[in-house]
């Protein structure tokens, strides 16, 4: 249903191009296309170049310079873990994307560090001074930042192309609306589950993107789940592969490692698992530190030594944000299915690359310059193809669910929206290892019944004010991301990538495709051959 557009904002802006998310893939798609002469403006939920997981800690980098051995060693490493659902062309497009953008970061000031042989060693970026240059990157272009400013809805034109999006400033509660000629979302969803950084990674582009049509790709893959202590909410799993992992009483478990995290959740749904990083020879300890400082703050403040001492881990669910479902693009353009709307890197789908599988940093890193870069570029591209016509368009907003402000006569017809129990209730469906690491028949479809009943909830309540609108919408965004991940891991009755089917534990070659799916009320599943943009005869999901 679109609604007319009010007047009632006390900020009203135009622009060519408008950026949706500040992190990586959010702030190289702003700088290309205001480098393409766009007028740009990008929205944060929190302040761009310090909120989002890659600006809270180091990052590897799939970055490998053209070396045809190196690159083909590259490309298929991945091809198996990831179910054999990648493509080899879109992975030559992002290694040399890749190769070229963080070289640009050299050239712009980038302190990277030489190895031992003095040469410049560019596979690994530190958040901090990564996002800190990006965003005074994207201000010397010329670009407008609205730092605090969550966006709840997309504005569509007479057409149903994409023409903006409102929402407001959560300091100082001021509405604001951009008008613009395209849009680029950018930004996953983990569920609030306290991984690092990801506290404003809710799913929200998703919801807004599929309230204007767009189609999601790849959901039955965004299970990602990250080894973190159990008093700590940092995720990075790189020295991992230095630890052994044990009982509590100190004997080993047997064939648990950083690559096998199911035996790890396994043994957690019966008892603790600890670990102690004892297999790092005293020589690397100090520049693992140096590597990657914030991943030893946890322990320094407990009094650990991670080298020498056992500590409780726990797994952490991340979502799309180590996994590789998001928004279907149809082309090299980082289009997605809806005319003026691109999407990048965590809120696009990383199966092009990937496949099924994938984990932090590396790939996922490569994957957020490259499509931020074509992204922003094609933008600005789009923009430009409207010519006069592009100013005299009448817009209006497609957002629905969780948007419903009223006054006490209108919540009288309606049930007051219990936020945080829509919150909690999805959490208790997506979090549990037996329910999403450890899939089976029964329980995806009794989770996704009961968040068919939270869909529902959510569609009948309305917020008591304005400033619960962002919280309402985040919860909104959650449920719907949930409900497109089961409805596609039921469609998907085979084990593959990082989608474990307990009822189907082996991988089926009949299934070496992609599952598209969207909807809201009514969520649907398809299947799309490899490599092509045709889809086949329709798999009813979960309708409400």
């Amino acid at each position: 249903m679109l609604k007319t557009l009010t007047t009632d904002f006390e900020l009203d802006l135009q622009a060519d191009v408008l950026v949706i998310g500040g992190g990586p893939a959010g702030t190289w798609a702003a700088w290309s296309a205001a480098s393409s002469g766009a007028r740009v403006i990008l929205v944060d939920k929190g302040y761009c170049g310090t909120t989002g997981c890659a600006a809270a800690s180091g990052n590897g980098v799939w970055y490998v310079p053209p070396d045809p051995e190196a690159r083909e060693t590259a490309k298929a490493s991945r091809e198996s873990l990831g179910g054999f659902l990648s493509d080899r062309n879109w992975m030559d497009r992002v290694l040399n994307q890749t190769y070229t953008n963080v070289n640009q970061l050299a050239e712009w000031g980038y302190p990277f560090p030489t190895d031992d042989e003095g040469k410049p060693y560019r596979r690994s970026l530190q958040g901090p001074e990564y996002m800190r240059l990006m965003r005074r990157q994207i201000q010397r272009a010329g670009v407008k930042i609205l730092d605090n400013s969550p966006a709840l809805e997309l504005l569509v034109d007479d057409d149903g192309a994409v023409a903006g999006a409102t929402g407001v400033n959560r300091q100082t509660g001021e509405k604001w609306v951009v008008r613009s000629q395209s849009t680029i979302i950018a930004g996953g969803c983990a569920f609030l589950s306290k991984a690092l950084g990801c506290n404003v990674l809710t799913g929200d582009g998703y919801l807004m993107a599929a309230e204007a049509g767009a189609e999601m790709s790849g959901m039955e893959f965004s299970n990602a789940y990250g080894i973190s202590p159990a008093f700590s909410s940092v995720t990075k799993t790189l020295f991992y592969n230095w630890a052994t992992f044990t009982y509590e009483d100190g004997t080993v478990i047997p064939g648990a490692s950083s690559h096998r995290r199911s035996v790890i959740a396994q043994t957690l749904l019966q008892q603790p698992v600890y670990a102690i990083i004892d297999k790092a020879a005293e020589s690397m300890r100090a520049s693992m530190r140096l590597a990657q400082p914030n991943f030893f703050l946890p322990f320094d403040r407990a009094g650990i030594d991670p080298f020498t001492q056992r500590f409780p881990v726990t797994l952490r669910l991340e979502g799309t944000v180590r996994g590789t479902g998001g928004i279907r693009i149809v082309d090299e353009s980082c289009a997605s299915s809806v005319r003026g709307l691109y999407a990048a890197g965590d809120a696009a789908t990383r199966e092009l690359i990937c496949g099924g599988f994938t984990g932090g940093g590396s790939h996922n890193a490569a994957w957020a310059i490259s499509s931020g870069y074509w992204s922003g570029k094609s933008a600005a591209e789009y923009t430009r193809s409207l010519g006069e016509h592009k100013t005299q368009r009448q817009v209006k907003g497609v957002g629905e669910v969780g948007l419903q402000s009223g006054s006490v006569a209108c919540r009288r017809r309606h049930r007051t929206l219990a936020t945080n129990e829509i919150i909690q209730a999805v959490q208790a469906e997506v979090f549990p290892y037996e329910k999403n690491y450890f899939r089976t028949e029964q329980g995806l479809t009794e989770s996704l019944a009961r968040l068919n009943h939270l869909w529902q909830e959510l569609r009948n309540s309305q917020v008591t004010s304005e400033k619960e609108l962002p919280r309402a919408r985040e919860a909104a965004a959650m449920v719907a991301t949930a409900r497109w991940m089961y409805s596609s891991a039921i469609e998907r009755k085979e084990t593959r990538g990082m989608h474990k089917h307990l009822d189907y534990p082996e991988l089926d070659a009949n299934q070496q495709h992609h599952l598209i799916s969207g909807g809201l009320d009514h969520v649907w599943v398809k299947s799309q051959p490899l490599n092509s943009t045709e889809k086949s005869e329709s798999k009813i999901g979960a309708a409400v």
